[in-house]
């Protein structure tokens, strides 16, 4: 081929002669490339413009690369040189298909070797793929993210890919903790933390702790499980930091995490418990009730008393659907919050502003429980009347506790508007209520559950000594010297008898009653006190100030139903238990 051009204008240029049309056109041509701000004549056909230099497309095709040929098979032909592979580099073997508890533990020391070779947090943007559009993208990113947080979809799972980790999760950049947790940037870290948290945990003894407590929970088909505040905080201490400061949405993220682990394990328990709930025990502080203050407002506290009453189990609105009575429309779902009432303004459908009805069949509901707790009257400093304060408790934790029981309780002090209060001081006033979260009776059973190696080793050695019983009477009141048949009174009254019922026909109690006569001056209340402090259920009451109405039941109008009850009195608190009378 000659290096000339092979264009058509170029071959036509050379056999026919310059006309003056053509030298028009080329001066036209000239006069736009050197100056394309001048004014252009009006023109109609496009050809005047693009000039005799276009090419013709099929004729530019026609000098392509034939990809079809004769030799096309040849391209396929069998190379065994270049299809050998060196088996020191790939690994063909046959292996089997790792199962979940396999992945995890695979997962678990990989981390680990990351955390000793220093590598922390997720893989950085833009190594496994080419960053060069990263910048670009940020700005859509963070505005998307944003969307969606204001249409309050459920970003948990859709953006968890598109969240960086965060390292530096203590760092609230000037906002307040409840602030900081409800960004979802910080919720989704201490989301993952905490799920980490309950996935890899290994205990002194070697046994992934939470993983057991969640199989013992779907085998008892129930829907919480205990964590213990001071192993979180020896694992997570950012996480067990925020957790007083925040308790609501703290608690809201574990309970998600919780239910992730919980469906890992188990993907059909949903069937059963559409919750599940995570129980915050050995709180390292306790509060007493009365001094409880404005400063201990939305934080998690844990307090100590007596259940004095408590009210049936009510259904509380959780999910709300509402009926339009004038277009049979169905509203919701809308979600109930503890503190207010949700209701509807408008009818979508017939724009209507009401009235509307509760949808009993599609709302769901959860069990509401009241109680009120008072302080024990063996730590009430003298000369002061005990100190009650109200808890709610939802879901499992009703009938959890009965009046008399010696509780500790774990929850949110919170306050909420009481009319009664205002319409009587005059003023804005809310009334404070404990809503729990998790509660510990202090009786026989979990003692027992709460018994070490040690424990259980003494408790042994101390069954085979002869002089069990003399050691066990002279430690009932030790400060006290002498009075060796009282101590043995008293320590067989703590055991009790047997109860006896023959064929069923005739039943003798097995408790045994003590009366301590004597002067004044000779101990019997210390012993009264000491006997208090030892029995796991004991009601301490004095016989001058109070009546035979007392000691058994009174009648009190219900705070919640503002019925008149029936509420127990010391002997009805002391069942199964020890009731103490002092100055008959």
């Amino acid at each position: 081929m000659s290096d000339r051009a092979t264009s058509p204008s170029v071959g036509m240029s050379e056999d026919i002669p310059e006309t003056s049309s053509m030298r028009g056109g080329r001066s036209r041509r000239t006069s736009l490339a050197s100056s394309p701000g001048r004014d252009l004549p009006a023109f109609e056909n496009e050809d005047d413009l693009l000039g005799d230099g276009a090419q013709d497309p099929e004729e530019e095709e026609e000098e392509g690369e034939e990809l079809f040929g004769e030799n096309m098979e040849a391209d396929y032909r069998a190379m065994p040189a270049l299809d050998a592979y060196d088996t020191r580099v790939l690994d063909d073997d046959d292996y089997d298909a790792l199962s979940e508890g396999d992945r995890q533990d695979a997962e678990s020391a990989m981390r680990q070797r990351d955390r000793e070779e220093g590598r922390r947090g997720r893989l950085r943007r833009g190594l496994l793929y080419g960053d060069s559009d990263s910048e670009e993208d940020e700005p859509k990113r963070r505005r998307k993210l944003a969307q969606m947080a204001a249409e309050d979809e459920d970003t948990s799972m859709g953006t968890q890919d598109m969240i960086e980790s965060i390292e530096n999760l203590e760092d609230t950049r000037g906002r307040s903790v409840r602030e900081h947790v409800s960004t979802i940037g910080p919720r989704t870290e201490c989301y993952n933390r905490f799920k980490n948290f309950l996935r890899t945990y290994i205990d002194a003894r070697g046994h992934n702790l939470y993983k057991e407590k969640v199989r013992t929970m779907c085998e008892e088909n129930r829907s919480s499980f205990e964590v213990d505040y001071n192993v979180l905080a020896s694992e997570c201490q950012v996480l067990a930091y925020f957790l007083p400061e925040a308790p609501t949405e703290m608690l809201q993220i574990f309970d998600e995490a919780a239910k992730d682990v919980v469906l890992s394990m188990f993907p059909q328990y949903e069937r059963i418990s559409k919750e599940i709930h995570i129980r915050i025990s050995d709180l390292p502080l306790v509060e007493e009730i009365r001094s409880l203050r404005q400063l201990h407002l939305n934080q998690l506290i844990r307090t100590s008393g007596v259940v004095t009453s408590s009210t049936g189990v009510l259904p509380q609105l959780s999910v709300i659907k509402y009926d339009c009575n004038k277009c049979s429309y169905v509203l919701g779902p809308f979600v109930q919050h503890q503190n207010q009432e949700v209701k509807p303004g408008t009818c979508p459908e017939c724009q209507s502003q009401g009235p509307f009805q509760v949808n009993m069949e599609q709302t769901l509901y959860k069990n509401y429980q009241r109680i009120k707790i008072q302080e024990s009257p063996g730590r009430v400093s003298a000369g002061r009347l005990p100190r009650s304060k109200d808890a709610i408790l939802l879901g499992d934790l009703c009938d959890t506790c009965k009046p008399g029981d010696d509780i500790e309780l774990t929850g949110v002090y919170t306050n909420n508007y009481d009319g009664s209060l205002n319409t009587a001081q005059g003023f804005p006033v809310f009334a404070t209520v404990i809503l729990a979260n998790h509660i510990l009776r202090k009786d026989s059973s979990n003692a027992t559950r709460n018994l070490t190696d040690e424990d259980i080793k003494s408790i042994m050695s101390l069954s085979k000594d002869e002089r069990v019983g003399e050691r066990l009477m002279a430690s009932i009141a030790p400060s006290i010297y002498g009075h060796e048949n009282i101590k043995r009174a008293l320590g067989l009254t703590l055991f009790g008898g047997t109860v006896k019922d023959k064929q069923e026909k005739h039943k003798v109690r097995g408790d045994l009653n003590v009366l301590l006569c004597g002067d004044p001056g000779t101990a019997k209340s210390q012993f009264l006190k000491s006997i208090e402090k030892l029995a796991p259920r004991a009601v301490f009451t004095t016989g001058q100030g109070a009546s035979a109405v007392g000691l058994t039941a009174y009648v009190q109008r219900s705070p919640v139903s503002r019925e008149w009850t029936l509420e127990a009195g010391a002997l009805v608190l002391a069942d199964k238990g020890r009731n103490i009378l002092n100055v008959l």
